[in-house]
């Protein structure tokens, strides 16, 4: 993965305070991360960074869409998609990451590169199943959508009738449990 130098946001240069940043997410952005789970995206991204004398915070948020294609019936439909999260940034030794909410980077360290916790934040807010909003509403009729109605099992409602002809030893277990 190269590093995307509109994704840079150099903080030594900014006062303390709020300071805002939009971005709109492409298909191209997610080729650089190798992820080519969807066709195309719309997605916009706001940055709120709050520089203060010791740490930064970083609240990220998008809301957007993506064209994706439907599980069920492999129709092509736009998922609307939207998260955020809260990054903390703190100055330390040496760069650490391990922690999902907290960012340590080095003393001297000018700039922070926010395009990795973009990419798992759109990611991460895609829903395992995508499906298209035609079938839940009824709406979207294909040969496919037909087809998997067609071969879906039918439930059966069978009445349990109980045969004349039991076991005695299952009949005394039964009368235990209705003897108390």
């Amino acid at each position: 993965m190269k590093q995307l130098n509109e994704y840079l946001i150099p903080f030594v240069g900014l006062k303390l305070g709020k300071h805002q940043f939009e971005y709109q997410v492409s298909k191209g952005f997610f080729e650089n991360f190798e992820y080519d789970e969807f066709e195309s995206s719309n997605i916009k991204v706001n940055v709120v960074l709050e520089k203060k004398s010791t740490m930064m915070e970083l609240n990220l948020s998008h809301k957007g869409s993506v064209y994706v294609s439907c599980d069920t019936t492999n129709e092509m439909f736009d998922l609307p998609v939207k998260g955020k999260i809260k990054l903390i940034v703190n100055f330390g030794e040496e760069f650490n990451n391990d922690n999902d909410e907290l960012l340590i980077l080095p003393h001297g360290e000018y700039q922070i590169d926010i395009s990795q916790y973009i990419y798992e934040m759109i990611v991460l807010s895609i829903p395992l199943k995508r499906v298209h909003p035609g079938i839940k509403d009824g709406s979207l009729k294909t040969p496919v959508l037909d087809k998997l109605n067609e071969l879906t099992v039918k439930e059966q409602k069978k009445e349990i009738k109980q045969e004349e002809n039991t076991d005695p030893r299952w009949d005394k277990l039964k009368k235990l449990l209705t003897d108390k």
